[in-house]
């Protein structure tokens, strides 16, 4: 089935990125992107915890004797 789309153009120079990035076509991308949207294909997993716990602090694992002795966790 051949399925003809009017696009913007700066969506269509987004797809033709991703489709570079990922190497693969704009046809192909655009095909998963709509079998992952209506269910026809089984969903890649995404790890949802991903970036949990980042910090920008400086403190690591080795400062937990300092925290504690600070007072780390007491209210």
């Amino acid at each position: 089935m051949s399925v003809t789309l009017d696009l913007p153009d700066e969506m269509l120079a987004a797809l033709q990125a991703e489709a570079e990035r990922r190497q693969m076509t704009v046809e192909e991308l655009i095909a998963e992107s709509v079998s992952e949207h209506v269910g026809a294909a089984p969903r890649r997993r995404q790890f949802a915890l991903a970036g949990v716990g980042s910090s920008t602090g400086i403190r690591f694992a080795r400062d937990a004797d300092e925290l504690l002795a600070e007072g780390f966790g007491r209210d």
